[in-house]
């Protein structure tokens, strides 16, 4: 029988790993400009946040109005209700009738929004032994897909992988000229159509392309939808069904890109492109300069789904893998206290 060809090396930074049951998943080490980022992106949701703690902590003692008052607080931070109330019972506990400092609070607040994170941040995993590995990206209109399929090309290929895209979002021009230039740069073949082509049709000949140019991933990229749309969601089922015929598993990972500013839509969005599409994964975009990126702790609480990467700026090198003990301690403000 002949050896399996060597597998590439993969950064245990990157965000994805390769199916390899046997062997040990390597620690992932800590990008300072990274989290300087990510800090930065969050700071209106920090800001926001501590400067309400401090209100509401400042010559208070803990008691039920206190309480109430921070729990109305993680609420409108999008945080969740679930999440508010957890974090409302923790700080009550052995602290009532007692003064109770802003950092203690952030404290409690960075503990108890890792332990919701914790187990949705996991790597984004390719199984390539039935290559190649299809990632099917949906959305509603103006999260990021595009770009996110870009950036997260750029990292595949980055790792010696060999990726095929499909450009198919066949409504807009622009978005088929975008993933075209990102193919440029990624050294990516772009599968593409005229516009107004049928989008399930292409992605079948795209799978055939990525096996006939030996591709380790294909990357679909699809038209922006809202999910009151029927129509186009119902084009969206299709593409699912034309893909299993052509392979029983495809699409082997269902990416859906969210836009932290959209705040509790987002819920929404997540559970109907769940039930139509076979959503499995997400990636957070747009977190540089929001006030509201809580909502991505109400999102792990409720549907605890995968969270592959977040994004924050538009650069090539602006996604990154989600990690929940920097995005808790960012978003509570006690990353510089560390």
């Amino acid at each position: 029988m002949a050896p399996l060809p060597a597998r590439p090396a993969i950064d245990p930074d990157a965000g994805f790993r390769l199916r390899q049951p046997t062997a040990p998943t390597p620690a992932e080490p800590v990008r300072a400009p990274w989290l300087l980022r990510l800090r930065e992106g969050l700071s209106r949701s920090s800001n926001q946040l501590s400067g309400s703690i401090g209100s509401i902590f400042t010559a208070r003692k803990l008691d039920e109005e206190t309480l109430q008052d921070f729990e109305d607080v993680l609420i409108r931070a999008d945080l969740g209700l679930e999440t508010a109330l957890r974090i409302t019972d923790r700080l009550s506990e052995g602290r009532f009738g007692r003064s109770v400092s802003g950092a203690e609070v952030r404290g409690i607040l960075a503990q108890e929004v890792e332990k919701t994170l914790a187990p949705v941040a996991v790597p984004l995993e390719l199984d390539l032994e039935k290559k190649p590995h299809v990632i099917l990206v949906v959305g509603v209109n103006g999260t990021g897909k595009t770009t996110t399929i870009g950036k997260l090309a750029a990292k595949l290929t980055r790792a010696g992988l060999k990726v095929t895209l499909c450009a198919g979002d066949t409504f807009r021009a622009a978005a088929v000229e975008q993933l075209k230039i990102w193919g440029e740069r990624t050294g990516s073949e772009v599968v593409a159509k005229a516009i107004g082509a049928d989008a399930a049709g292409l992605a079948y000949e795209a799978y055939d392309r990525a096996i006939e140019n030996d591709s380790d991933v294909l990357i679909i990229d699809t038209a922006g939808r809202l999910q009151n749309k029927t129509e186009l969601m119902a084009e969206l089922e299709k593409i699912v069904r034309v893909l299993q015929k052509r392979e029983p598993d495809a699409p082997h990972t269902v990416l859906q890109t969210l836009d932290a500013t959209t705040g509790q839509n987002a819920l929404q969005q997540v559970e109907i492109f769940r039930n139509v599409a076979g959503v499995n994964g997400l990636v957070m975009t747009k977190l540089d300069g929001t006030a509201r990126g809580g909502i991505l702790v109400a999102i792990a609480a409720k549907h605890r789904l995968p969270v592959y990467f977040v994004g924050v700026g538009e650069g090539i090198d602006d996604l990154e893998p989600f990690r929940a003990k920097d995005f808790a301690e960012a978003i509570a403000g006690t990353t510089a206290e560390a």
